[in-house]
């Protein structure tokens, strides 16, 4: 239907009878009622008693068949009538009753003690409106289609049509009519600095920003020296772009390429285990409307453009991220440095080991709670995990098994719809919404089941809880077990089939900008955000022991990717660690939550700068270490977080400071450590065992020694002083000799890790 797919019910025909129409409503509600088996486990099709869903209306065109794309940075787009504000970058757009309001924020980046403001203004006289000449408005914006970094929207009213695309990096908006013709509404006349009524480009100037308007060859313009211009053309197909500036050379380059439009986008991605390496490559698909064009201009962001190989023209847009430079082609790539991670931290003997077992033994004694909303349950499960291999490592072979049990049988509740008498539980399962194309469980928390919000911070728990469980037991995750169950819980964050029948693509994460987006509808002015990047990386660390754990290397290598990526982007966006990304006026060492048009320096539910600092550290487990590949910025924003807290004042999460404090000073953490005479309340998803071995592991082997990699994905090499130490955990079933790319190799048992020196 026109304004959007929607449930609809239908009655049956009279003719049937009361009776039969009675029956049949029985046998669907029932078959509603049943648990859909998936190997071992289960999930349901209906909500739980008193349970809500997604809304029931996706603003969709009939052109889109796939489970609609939700967590982006256009999300508004299928969640409301027309959209909230989105940000492609460099440009700002928003869907409207007079079509596409464009709007460049560049030149008013600014930062102060509170944020980076980069914002499309509600009502700004800067921007411009791409309409339609023969339709003042039109009732809706529809999303028409999408891919990996792009997105297309019709606006219809009868005849009268208006297909506009854009997607990130692209300074481009490109434009399709039926019924008339490209109309652009400005606040006030802009300054034509080329072209004239004449000639079908026009260079043109409002307030400072810059823009191309690129009218099909051969077509005019009407309304020049006014706030309302119009291209006269019997062609079908226009295109706007942000220039860099305003010169004929860069009008003249932009021109080239206006009229190739960009039809698909596609990521990939390759790990290389020899050189530790993810390659990733994005490719462009455009249809020249006009001959001789092919490949379009695309800008990329800093995390892009510091590991790529594509010939950067020089121009730049300033942009919240950072600069954003220019170039051009069908396709580029980008390669990133996989740091390697761990099932666990290694033992080491300076940890006090009657210390460890009266942390231990209390977790074990402790009683099992009833089901919680899946973020707090996810938090518990996590904790489980990293304590069963603590106590694995250190020889509490009792309690590792005792809490391998019960980490168990409560993942097994989770996969599982329904009780033991066969009726669906309330708490404590998975139901899928057809509708949406989405997995949700129950109890739900922060919007995750109305809103879909936060599912790869939720399930990113279970997915790594889960790969402890078959760490030890492969067998256990094998589809015809547990393993089916756990694919559609992972397919629901990060499916990586674009076909796939059930879940969009990469439903969480946003190849393009390198990061995950938490919000599933992103209906906010300043567009969609993400608070905690630490816990997507935790996500995509369950992912790769998972993979690595079953042999699933499709599987690990889809997580290798999301992880080195993300690593990367948070390098650049949480931290900016070249200090070249945030404004001078920006004072912070690190962002709390990354926007589509800001940078927050606060989170949803605190403003202690401890808060603001640890969401993005936690959880700190073994797959962590990638905080600390930077030593410097480590004690930096260390540093700065003692500023803004007036020395170590340490009212809130002491254990998580302590822990990032240790991968630039260990020995000043272990000191903070043991001179505190009240620990405080633990951060839920942390333990005092697992504070203790990591504060002990870093004082003994040092820091992270990032220059060194393996050829095998389950490794760490510390640095203390000149002495390195080599760190890698076999969890296949046959010996594996493990090469460093510095020359030194490890050889280690099934299912062992192994620890320096070298063997020859």
């Amino acid at each position: 239907m026109r304004k959007g797919r929607s449930l609809m019910c239908r009655a049956m025909p009279a003719r049937h009878g009361l009776l039969i129409l009675a029956i049949v409503l029985a046998q669907a509600i029932r078959a509603e009622d049943m648990a859909v088996p998936v190997g071992a486990g289960s999930y349901t099709t209906s909500l739980p008693k008193g349970a809500k869903g997604p809304p029931a209306t996706i603003y969709a065109t009939e052109n889109v068949t796939g489970k609609m794309a939700t967590n982006g940075w256009w999300s508004s787009l299928a969640w409301m009538k027309f959209s909230e504000r989105h940000y492609p970058h460099p440009l700002a757009v928003q869907a409207e009753p007079g079509g596409l309001r464009v709007y460049y924020p560049g030149n008013s980046i600014a930062g102060t003690k509170d944020a980076i403001f980069g914002f499309m203004p509600a009502k700004t006289g800067d921007d411009l409106i791409l309409g339609h000449s023969a339709q003042a408005e039109f009732p809706d914006a529809l999303v028409d289609g999408w891919s990996d970094w792009f997105v297309s929207v019709r606006f219809a009213a009868g005849k009268n049509r208006l297909r506009v695309s854009y997607g990130h990096g692209s300074p481009f908006v490109y434009a399709l009519y039926e019924g008339g013709t490209p109309r652009l509404a400005f606040a006030k006349p802009p300054q034509v600095w080329s072209g004239d009524a004449g000639s079908p480009v026009l260079g043109v100037t409002l307030n400072g920003r810059h823009y191309g308007l690129f009218g099909p060859s051969g077509s005019t313009w009407a309304g020049l020296g006014s706030k309302s211009l119009t291209n006269r053309s019997a062609k079908s197909y226009f295109s706007l772009a942000v220039l860099p500036d305003a010169t004929e050379k860069t009008l003249s380059l932009f021109r080239s390429y206006a009229h190739s439009h960009v039809t698909d986008t596609k990521v990939a991605w390759a790990y290389d285990p020899k050189s530790s390496v993810v390659t990733t490559t994005f490719a462009f698909t455009t249809q020249a409307r006009e001959p001789g064009q092919d490949g379009t201009l695309f800008a990329l962001y800093p995390h892009q453009w510091r590991n790529t190989d594509a010939a950067l023209l020089g121009p730049e847009y300033p942009s919240v991220r950072g600069r954003m430079k220019l170039a051009a082609g069908a396709s580029f790539r980008t390669q990133m440095r996989f740091p390697g991670v761990l099932p666990a931290l290694p033992r080491v003997e300076g940890c006090d080991r009657q210390r460890l077992a009266a942390a231990l033994r209390p977790e074990v004694a402790s009683p099992e709670r009833p089901p919680a909303d899946t973020y707090w349950e996810g938090k518990w499960l996590g904790r489980l995990a990293a304590l069963i291999a603590i106590a694995e490592q250190y020889g509490f072979d009792d309690i590792a098994q005792a809490l391998r049990e019960r980490l168990r049988r409560r993942l097994e509740l989770w996969l599982t719809a329904a009780g033991p008498a066969g009726q669906l539980r309330d708490r404590g399962l998975f139901a899928y919404d057809r509708h949406w194309g989405t997995l949700i469980g129950y109890p739900a928390a922060y919007g995750s089941d109305t809103e879909l919000n936060d599912h790869h911070f939720h399930y990113g728990y279970f997915i790594r809880a889960a790969a402890e469980i078959a760490r030890h037991d492969p067998a256990w995750a094998a589809d015809e077990r547990w393993g089916a169950m756990l694919r559609l819980v992972i397919r629901d964050i990060a499916s990586g089939d674009r076909r796939d029948p059930l879940f969009p693509f990469l439903r969480c994460f946003d190849p393009y900008a390198g990061h995950s987006w938490a919000s599933g509808s992103a209906r906010f002015g300043d567009g969609n955000n993400q608070e905690s990047s630490s816990e997507a990386m935790n996500a995509w660390y369950g992912m790769i022991l998972l993979g690595e754990a079953i042999g699933d290397t499709a599987l690990r290598d889809r997580g290798i990717f999301l992880y080195t990526t993300e690593m990367h982007a948070i390098q650049e966006y949480w931290f900016d660690v070249h200090r070249t990304n945030f404004p001078p006026a920006y004072p912070h060492a690190c962002l709390a939550m990354v926007w589509g048009g800001k940078g927050a320096w606060g989170t949803w539910f605190s403003g202690n700068p401890i808060h603001i600092h640890g969401i993005n550290w936690l959880p700190i487990h073994a797959g962590s270490l990638y905080l600390g590949r930077d030593p410097a910025y480590a004690e930096r924003n260390y540093q700065a977080l003692g500023r803004e807290k007036g020395g170590a004042n340490w009212d809130a999460w002491p254990d998580l400071v302590w822990m990032f404090r240790a991968l630039s000073d260990p020995d000043d953490a272990i000191r903070q450590f043991d001179a505190a005479k009240d620990l405080g309340k633990i951060e839920g998803g942390n333990s005092l065992a697992n504070l203790t071995t990591w504060l002990h592991t870093l004082k003994q082997l040092g820091q992270v020694d990032p220059t060194v990699t393996a050829d095998y994905p389950l490794y760490a090499v510390f640095r203390k002083g000149t002495v390195r130490t080599y760190v890698a955990w076999n969890v296949g079933s046959r010996e594996r000799l493990v090469t460093f790319s510095d020359g030194f190799r490890l050889r280690t048992s099934p299912r062992g890790v192994a620890i320096g020196p070298a063997v020859p």
